[in-house]
């Protein structure tokens, strides 16, 4: 392939931003890395499941999810899919202590995870070389304001770092820059400028100097970046109300602009992802004691309220599937993202070298209580999980997930979170 050194090619700032990983082939320094996950993302649902509709049926290594249930829609990503039952928060109960030890284990400033939350504390060992060193989205987060129950993720003990809720405000952030300051870019957004329009010159002199894989994957990576900075600046019809638009300065606070929220945080997020901005982001979906209604389904109560209907009930159950199910479209569509962009560092897809955590804080939700816990982690080859396979376990410590997620990414230490609580790794994952 031919070559072109490094500093002809940062000499433009907006292509460089845009395809920086793609640095490591032009100057030729890609290398055989051991056997680590380069990128972690973690997402977050609420108000925990009811088991009996969530789990899957059949062994651990042939299993399936069951006509109807919550997680039917993940059927087809059973090969990079580890679900894991019977975890529990140990000594913890109900919503907001859930939510507050989900993803710190309970750490303090003494412990060796230092407090912090798992995201932050692999971006403290990873990310430093990023432009970001983690990016935080969010689905109305913060209509209650920041408080245990509506934050998951913390750089310390008590220090909430709260997500971005609006996606104009995201892709401002990561993108504005582009066309100069920021002031700049607005009005050019505003104008329907594209982006990639701005370094069009440069991409094109690009692609005329990699190799032919190289070019493939820019291509590809780049009508991806178009893709999603399309569906922030054209309108995007509203679920069930095709005749109502939501334009780039929708209202990420309305009930019924949460699909196109979400949706549109998940494509920045995997363009921040593959650009090389971070390697490390999170999607928080709502929070702890959700109030939204999916009305975009055709339900007409809370989704709390759904989650502590009893057994007798089976209408409201048949509401929570329903809600379940969508979320779980949503992770379909996140994991389908990563496998459909190419990794500009090295071979296959982002998915197959970036671990994807979908968290909850409650185990049944009508109990209130951190008991079995469900946990998915999802992923591809090049990490050290071995993938396509549900575990059961019986009243393990939740910490030894969160512990070896930390190893899986390069980060190992002893016991993430409580150490009185928990020590050592997961059995199983490897």
């Amino acid at each position: 392939m031919i070559r072109i050194g490094r500093r002809q090619f940062t000499a433009g700032l907006g292509a460089s931003l845009l395809a920086s990983p793609l640095l490591r082939f032009l100057g030729g320094e890609a290398h055989a890395a051991p056997l680590t996950a380069k990128r972690l993302i973690v997402f977050f649902t609420p108000n925990g499941t009811v088991h009996r509709y969530w789990r899957p049926s059949g062994t651990e290594t042939s299993f399936t999810f069951p006509a109807g249930s919550m997680l039917e829609p993940l059927n087809e990503h059973l090969a990079n899919l580890l679900v894991c039952e019977g975890l529990n928060f140990v000594d913890v109960d109900n919503h907001d202590a859930g939510m507050a030890n989900m993803l710190t284990g309970g750490g303090s400033a003494q412990s060796t995870s230092g407090g912090m939350s798992v995201d932050q504390y692999v971006a403290s060992k990873i990310g430093e070389g990023s432009r970001f060193r983690s990016l935080e989205f969010g689905v109305q987060t913060s209509l209650w304001g920041a408080s245990r129950s509506t934050r998951m993720s913390y750089s310390a003990p008590g220090v909430f770092v709260s997500p971005e809720d609006n996606p104009r405000s995201a892709f401002q952030r990561l993108f504005g820059a582009l066309g100069g300051d920021t002031s700049t870019a607005d009005k050019q957004l505003r104008r329907r400028k594209s982006m990639l329009d701005l370094v069009r010159g440069e991409l094109n002199d690009l692609s005329q100097r990699v190799g032919a894989e190289e070019k493939r994957k820019l291509e590809q990576h780049l009508e991806a970046l178009r893709q999603t900075e399309k569906g922030l600046t054209e309108p995007v019809a509203l679920p069930g109300c095709p005749s109502a638009t939501a334009p780039i300065s929708m209202d990420a606070k309305a009930n019924a602009n949460f699909p196109a929220v979400g949706k549109a945080q998940m494509d920045l997020l995997v363009s921040a992802l593959t650009c090389g901005m971070t390697r490390v982001a999170s999607l928080q979906m709502s929070h702890t004691v959700a109030p939204q209604v999916f009305t975009w389904l055709g339900v007409g109560e809370a989704h709390h309220e759904l989650s502590h209907k009893d057994d007798s009930n089976d209408a409201g159950l048949a509401e929570l599937v329903k809600c379940e199910r969508w979320f779980a479209q949503q992770f379909a569509y996140l994991l389908q993202a990563l496998k459909s962009r190419p990794n500009l560092e090295g071979e296959g897809t982002m998915l197959d070298s970036t671990l994807v955590v979908w968290a909850k804080e409650l185990g049944d939700s009508r109990m209130h209580d951190c008991r079995s816990v469900p946990f998915i982690v999802a992923g591809g080859g090049q990490t050290p999980f071995r993938f396509g396979r549900y575990l059961r376990y019986s009243g393990v410590p939740h910490q030894k997930l969160l512990t070896s997620v930390c190893h899986a990414m390069g980060a190992p230490l002893d016991t993430f979170g409580d150490a009185n609580r928990s020590n050592g790794l997961l059995d199983g994952l490897v």
